[in-house]
């Protein structure tokens, strides 16, 4: 059994150890200590990293009360060794996990919402409430998590046995827990049974921030960071915000009302241009119709490659399609995809599936349908046009 010193104080940072076995694994060796400072996954904290003696450890995990550390090189059982915390991963796993506490604490106390599930991650962490909250609770849970940050509280973890711990009140118990638990106690704040690491004193935390919240499952899934965390990520967005207010030649406050401005222009132009684009395929249909080719049934082939959205391409093909003995092909570009279709106008005669399949062929795509109509698409390719040409042709034959 390794002994988890880190358990019993979180700010230890390096240890002498004893190797008690070591064991390949794909590109990693497992290694057994008789002790360790490093943290292993668990309690959804992620794992600490750090080295044994020069050699990283980039992953830890724990099997049978023993912290297995994944290490990039082998060692010798009984070899005596010094481990070391990267303490900068250790204190934001602590931020973390600590300010899950104390945010959950928070909803519990002053909206009576219960967190039912949590989740970490390198760039955020969520916890799922049981009831759907609003902005203004949000808020307010907010404001009391990091009042808990700035009276800088003790934070307590210890053994208690399982009588001693049904006499504590706690926003979640766990009744399934027998025998010795870790109970971490927040100063006349949070109390919960947790395995992970948490700093002395609720200061370490240094910030809880909400990113965002949205209805999930019947209750809420709070999206936020902590510490060193969340001070980037405002760093970030405040960057991002002042860069557009200054494109739009607005304060900060005005970006969001500047935005919808713009977006509704943007929607009113992009209508005109559709209406205009129709326009002009109308006065060019006659000129299209009298140069289109003419297959073997007598049917005139209408085809149309171009840089066209979807809802164009729509609008073009019941535009086309409503012409008599017409075989209509449109090959439309767009940023990131092809999008084709197929469709015989009346009395006409082919088989759009087929001509569908040829394009599927031609541009790696999916897509069919049936005789009188078909459509599909691929991802974007840089010669679509050449690609396209040879489609055209082959629905002239």
């Amino acid at each position: 059994m390794t002994e988890k010193l880190f358990e019993q104080n979180s700010m230890l940072t390096e240890c002498d150890a004893t190797v008690v076995s070591c064991t390949p694994k794909e590109d990693k060796f497992l290694v057994v200590l008789d002790k360790t400072v490093i943290f292993p996954e668990g309690g959804g904290q992620l794992s600490d990293q750090g080295k044994i003696d020069d050699v990283k450890v980039s992953y830890a995990a724990e099997k049978d009360k023993e912290v297995i550390h994944y290490a990039d090189k082998a060692f010798q059982p009984g070899q005596k060794v010094h481990v070391t915390l990267d303490w900068q991963v250790r204190l934001d796993r602590m931020q973390q996990h600590t300010g899950e506490h104390i945010l959950s604490y928070a909803f519990w106390k002053s909206c009576g919402a219960n967190n039912i599930g949590f989740h970490m991650n390198e760039e955020m962490v969520t916890i799922d409430l049981d009831k759907e909250v609003t902005q203004e609770e949000v808020n307010k849970a907010e404001y009391m998590a990091n009042q808990e940050i700035w009276e800088n509280k003790k934070i307590s973890c210890n053994y208690m046995n399982d009588s001693e711990v049904a006499k504590l009140t706690m926003r979640k118990k766990n009744d399934k827990i027998h025998g010795s638990i870790r109970i971490v106690a927040v100063e006349n704040g949070d109390i919960c049974t947790c395995c992970g690491t948490h700093p002395p004193l609720t200061g370490y935390i240094g910030l809880i921030k909400v990113l965002r919240f949205e209805k999930h499952k019947g209750g809420t899934r709070v999206e936020f960071n902590c510490g060193a965390r969340a001070l980037k990520n405002m760093q970030d967005r405040n960057i991002a915000l002042v860069d557009t207010s200054n494109m739009l030649s607005v304060k900060e406050a005005d970006v969001p009302e500047a935005v919808t401005r713009l977006k509704s222009e943007l929607v009113e132009l992009a209508a005109q241009s559709k209406e205009k684009t129709m326009e002009l395929f109308k006065a060019q249909l006659p000129d299209l119709l009298a140069k289109a080719p003419v297959n073997a049934n007598g049917d005139k082939i209408l085809f149309v490659s171009k840089k066209l959205d979807p809802k164009e391409a729509k609008s073009l093909m019941q535009l086309l399609s409503a012409e008599n003995k017409v075989v209509v092909g449109i090959v439309a570009a767009q940023a990131q995809r092809i999008s084709y279709q197929f469709a015989l106008g009346k009395e006409a005669k082919g088989d759009c599936k087929a001509y569908c399949q040829k394009a599927n062929e031609l541009f790696g795509g999916k897509g069919g349908g049936s005789p009188i109509f078909a459509q599909g698409g691929s991802a974007f390719c840089a010669d679509w046009e050449s690609k396209a040409k040879q489609l055209q042709e082959a629905l002239a034959q």
